[in-house]
């Protein structure tokens, strides 16, 4: 158990409630772990029908993962706790993904990195208008993780690209227009409508649709055949050429954002995306993306871009290496290459 996670069954119906509000409910090891352990039980429990997960007081569903944990491993340990972290995170993103029972994540708040983790594996996906929804990993040499390359490249449009690569913050309506969320409800609601599944948890569908509304304009539709046009290619060389050559007002916003980005990220997460839609097991992917983090947490980016962005907060990470050609096809298949026997990732048993 975890004071950062409160665990609840009310009647048949499950309650995982994020509480470790100072850090915007990012996730902590021994969280994942009292997650999974929760999930376990309910699955053998005939009596829990549906789960709940959602965050207990705060702004944020879930902001990510534990960064400083990370980042003092890649430093301190030779990645050795980081790859703990990481192992059993992505066997509770595949335990979700897997779970035979309905689970319903209000994504009220920001809901980012680990967040979405943990919210897009679930059957219902409840958007807000407080809901800022990002994979914003490539400003902090790390990559979209925890099933990111399962869940973005099937977005459609070259939206999962584009989010993968610029880290865009979507809103609620944004990912209700982008199939991230099933559901738009107006905050006010959540209360009633987590005591109704409560109640009928038979009824999920049916009580988020009644009191569902229908979200504003998606801003992200207004751009989507630019993000379609620029970001077609696997080559992150050919989308900087493209964005390069529009002399339009979005496409310099978007370029000079990928100017701040780790080139090694923006070209390992092109090729994790490539590689990923053509997976057939969300397994398949987490051990792609065990491989990836395991190579990725002790390179020089993510430590910079960690001291760059979130300690220092000087935002002025130097990227080693700098620029996106040096980023070499030999570089990435030692990223993307099997790991050895006995230290590949294996799902919860």
């Amino acid at each position: 158990m975890t004071e950062n996670l409160n665990i609840h069954a009310h009647g048949r119906t499950g309650h995982l409630s994020l509480n470790r509000p100072k850090a915007l409910h990012a996730l902590t090891l021994d969280m994942c772990h009292a997650m999974s352990a929760a999930l376990a039980e309910w699955a053998g429990d005939d009596a829990i029908e549906a789960v709940i997960l959602d965050h207990a007081e705060g702004r944020g569903f879930c902001a990510g993962g534990d960064i400083n944990l990370l980042r003092h491993s890649a430093l301190n340990d030779g990645g050795k706790s980081g790859r703990e972290f990481f192992h059993d995170e992505y066997r509770l993103n595949h335990q979700m993904f897997e779970y035979a029972k309905p689970i319903v994540a209000f994504m009220d708040g920001i809901t980012m990195g680990g967040g979405v983790g943990i919210a897009l594996p679930c059957k219902y996906r409840v958007a807000t208008e407080n809901t800022r929804f990002a994979m914003p990993e490539s400003g902090i040499g790390l990559f979209p993780d925890v099933g990111g390359g399962w869940h973005l490249s099937r977005l459609g449009g070259r939206l999962g690209q584009f989010l993968a690569l610029t880290g865009a913050r979507l809103d609620g309506a944004e990912c209700v227009w982008a199939g991230i969320a099933t559901h738009y409800l107006p905050a006010e609601k959540l209360a009633e409508a987590k005591a109704r599944i409560i109640e009928h948890p038979d009824r999920i569908g049916g009580i988020l649709s009644e009191l569902s509304v229908t979200p504003p304009p998606a801003r992200l539709e207004e751009n989507a055949a630019l993000i379609k046009k620029h970001f077609a290619s696997d080559r992150y060389e050919d989308i900087l050429a493209s964005l390069e050559a529009d002399e339009g007002e979005w496409a310099a916003k978007e370029l000079a954002t990928l100017r701040g980005k780790s080139p090694q990220t923006c070209k390992v997460a092109l090729r994790q995306l490539s590689e990923s839609e053509k997976l057939e097991s969300f397994a398949d992917n987490m051990r792609m993306e065990y491989r990836i983090a395991s190579r990725v947490l002790t390179r020089p980016d993510f430590a910079e871009g960690v001291r760059a962005v979130i300690v220092d907060k000087t935002n002025d990470p130097q990227w080693n290496p700098a620029r996106p050609e040096d980023v070499s096809e030999e570089l990435l298949d030692s990223i993307f290459a099997p790991l050895p026997e006995g230290e590949e990732w294996t799902p919860l048993q």
